[in-house]
């Protein structure tokens, strides 16, 4: 029981407060800023391409290690846990950003709207890294500490016992470049030469409307094996439901009937047709349907915890702790003066379209989901946050209020966009800064240097992610094939549906009451939903993945500890996999925009119509990069029971 008491002061971190050490260095500043642009853009491309993101905060961890360390030959827990600290900071303003921004970029291309410059793209994105900051801050007390030992921090409490464990840097560096360099050269060899296909598909004559395929990829294997089998199975799932029982039933019953929104006989359409005009529509519906359910799930737990934070707040227990380089957190004008300077660039800026009751808005919902976030990942974990729903009901509210003051059309629905952002930002950023100073708090960091280092790695996480989405926008657009864009495309369809009514509401609430059905089951609704919303391509690769997991969670190994190891060896191999395939993206994307007396530099490179493996091809490409995650990073006979011997 004691370990369920809220701490009253006897714990001890890792490195005591009477201790000075290296720790907000030029070293870990610059290092840090290169991780968080990194894995903020790798997390942008993927979160593009699948609609999810992953946790950088270990990676980055060992990776700063491995430098610091081995290269650097520095030895100081705290400059590694700046660097991670600072790191972090650009996969959840990625998130943030990629989850609503891009359904402005779809409406230019639409000629619904007018294009954005860059900065205003920036600067909506670090407000929302800076109202996260701002709005974390004060609750450190309350939640980090005086509920040390009541709220766990999954990924912050790993993040420390990873820099705890400091000695094993090196080898866990190595584990993660290996899986950049390897998921970096098989993409450019996929996607950039083309010498085979990255998507894979095959569609089935005598069971007309139905599909297979997959998009064989690195990073969605390290995603399916980061998440592990059952949600992988959740997601494909939702993928089979669509292609293997919604999508031949369209075709059946179809006909030759003209359905809207197509205007193409659904006898004439393809499997890709099918999906693209009725059944998108249908996991749309159940996307938004099982965020809104995760949402109202969570309303007692939501109103629990703020109502505690504010508890806690207002209580003065803990405010007599003594001040040290421990327990020192920004001042209280500071977080008021950036307050004051984010408010003013969001009224004063003429391209951001906000007033003063947008921003009225965005300081009411983001103060309240900044401290249900900051809370819940304390409780059940980063995974389980449910952002979106937080997202699509800001959507929902700011929508409705504007459409009720009369700013409707396009400047309504990109003024709710912009709400949206920022208020999705804040909730990323704020959860994952109280991982991150949860693990400050056990590993004995001062707060104030990384609050600091927090707004540093939102400054620069902005400035990237806003020229990351101008340039993969120019190289292929949102809503594309290579870029769908999901969670983005989700964001416009409730806009768009609220705002002026011309959705196909008839599919949208076929996927509504497919996630009601999917909850009465009382199984997850959110996975099942993205994989019915997803192609199937996407799902299938991510169950390649969690199989992969699954398969080493099954084994005999010698002690649990090398059980753990060899699992987590897997987690920051398929990490260094999501990085890699994400930055050779990203570099494809410059290629496809600079032209060589007028062609474009990806189409040199392209040798797919001269040779090309095709979809055999890809497919034991993808096999090999399953091996070879076998072979490099996991894969060592010495940590196994052996069977025989056991048995005898």
């Amino acid at each position: 029981m004691e370990n369920n008491a809220p701490n009253k002061g006897e714990f001890k971190p890792f490195i005591s407060a009477d201790k000075i050490m290296p720790e907000f260095t030029v070293t870990s500043i610059i290092l840090g800023i290169v991780l968080a642009i990194v894995f903020g853009a790798a997390n942008a491309y993927l979160g593009l391409r699948v609609g999810m993101t992953v946790s950088a905060s270990i990676p980055a961890a060992v990776i700063s290690m491995g430098i610091i360390r081995l290269i650097m030959k520095k030895d100081s827990i705290l400059e590694n846990n700046m660097v991670q600290t600072i790191g972090s900071a650009g996969e959840s303003l990625a998130a943030g950003a990629i989850f609503t921004l891009p359904a402005v970029f779809m409406w230019v291309a639409e000629g619904k709207a007018v294009a954005p410059n860059y900065m205003t793209m920036a600067l909506v994105c670090i407000a929302g890294g800076l109202l996260g900051v701002v709005f974390m801050v004060p609750l450190r007390k309350a939640l980090i500490v005086k509920e040390h030992g009541v709220l766990p921090y999954p990924e912050g409490t790993a993040c420390a016992e990873v820099l705890m464990a400091g000695e094993e840097g090196g080898t866990a560096a190595s584990t993660v470049f290996i899986g950049l360099g390897i998921a970096a050269v098989y993409k450019f060899i996929a996607d950039g030469i083309k010498l085979f296909p990255s998507e894979i598909d095959w569609s089935f004559k005598k069971y007309d409307g139905s599909g297979i395929g997959m998009d064989v990829l690195p990073a969605l294997a390290g995603v399916g094996y980061i998440c592990g089998a059952r949600i992988s199975s959740y997601m494909l799932a939702g993928g089979t439901l669509a292609w293997f029982i919604i999508m031949p039933m369209i075709k059946a019953f179809g006909g030759d009937m003209v359905m809207f929104p197509s205007n193409v006989p659904i006898s004439q359409m393809d499997t890709w047709g099918i999906w693209s005009s009725y059944v998108r529509y249908i996991g749309a519906g159940a996307v938004a349907a099982g965020g809104i359910i995760s949402l109202v799930k969570s309303l007692p737990l939501i109103i629990k915890t703020f109502s505690e934070s504010m508890s806690s707040l207002k209580n003065k227990e803990g405010s007599d702790l003594a001040i040290t380089r421990t327990n020192t957190d920004l001042s209280g004008k500071y977080l008021i003066g950036l307050l004051i300077i984010v408010m003013a660039i969001l009224l004063l800026v003429p391209a951001i379209p906000l007033g003063i009751g947008s921003c009225l808005i965005i300081i009411i919902f983001g103060f309240f989901f900044a401290t249900v976030s900051s809370r819940m990942v304390g409780l059940v974990g980063s995974s389980n946050n449910p952002v979106s729903g937080m997202a699509i009901a800001t959507l929902l509210i700011a929508t409705i209020l504007l459409k009720a003051t009369g700013d409707t059309g396009s400047s309504g629905m990109v003024t709710a966009i912009m709400i949206g952002t920022i208020i999705c930002i804040v909730a990323a950023m704020a959860g994952d800064m109280s991982q991150d100073l949860k693990t400050g708090y056990i590993v004995g960091a001062t707060p104030w240097r990384q609050q600091v280092g927090e707004l540093i790695g939102t400054v620069a996480s902005g400035l990237a992610i806003a020229g990351v989405l101008y340039l993969l926008n120019a190289a292929w657009g949102f809503g594309s094939k290579e870029l769908p864009a999901p969670q983005a495309t989700l964001m416009k369809v409730v806009v768009e549906g609220v705002m002026g009514g011309n959705l196909p509401w008839n599919l949208v609430f076929v996927g509504v009451f497919v996630a009601v059905i999917i909850e009465i089951l009382q199984i997850p609704v959110l996975p099942v939903a993205i994989g019915l919303y997803l192609p199937i391509h996407l799902s299938t690769p991510l169950m390649c993945g969690g199989l992969l997991k699954l398969w080493f969670e099954k084994r005999k190994f010698n002690n649990e500890k090398t059980r753990n190891n060899v699992i987590t060896s897997g987690v920051l191999f398929s990490s260094g996999m999501i990085a890699g395939e994400g930055i050779v993206g990203i570099l494809l994307a410059v290629f496809a925009v600079i032209t060589v007396h007028g062609t474009s530099l990806g189409t040199i490179i392209d040798v797919s119509s001269k040779l090309s493996l095709g979809n055999w091809g890809g497919l034991i490409f993808f096999i090999a990069l399953l091996l070879i995650v076998l072979k490099f990073s996991l894969w060592d006979k010495k940590l196994y029971v052996d069977d025989k011997n056991e048995a005898a």
